[in-house]
């Protein structure tokens, strides 16, 4: 993965600022905005998990959902000529290309779970 951090199953992005000399971030896959920064490496990663920690905590006591709600739903663009493809892939398959897709998105997130 990259330009990623990971903590008690959160994600932080990781970005640079050359003009400050700062690297931030903020916690994905959640409805609120959490960010986070640091000089270094060392300082970005322990405010990661800091910024974990207290949403968190905060949630907690409030007894709210922490997690982004996801629909199952999604549009997907991509090039014209690989949408005919899949559709026709899908079809000899006896699959419709919502199935098709599917189970190309599952075997992936399978395939990558084993390497997180």
């Amino acid at each position: 993965m990259k330009d990623v951090l990971v903590y008690k199953d959160y994600i932080g992005s990781v970005h640079f600022n050359a003009d400050d000399e700062v690297f931030f971030g903020k916690i994905e896959g959640i409805e609120d905005l959490v960010s986070f920064e640091g000089d270094s490496v060392i300082e970005l990663k322990k405010s990661f998990e800091e910024a974990v920690t207290d949403y968190l905590e905060i949630y907690k006591e409030n007894g709210k959902k922490t997690d982004k709600s996801y629909k199952g739903s999604f549009n997907v663009r991509i090039a014209p000529d690989i949408h005919k493809k899949a559709t026709r892939i899908a079809l000899m398959k006896g699959m419709s290309l919502n199935q098709f897709i599917q189970k190309a998105v599952e075997e992936e997130v399978i395939r990558e779970s084993i390497n997180v």
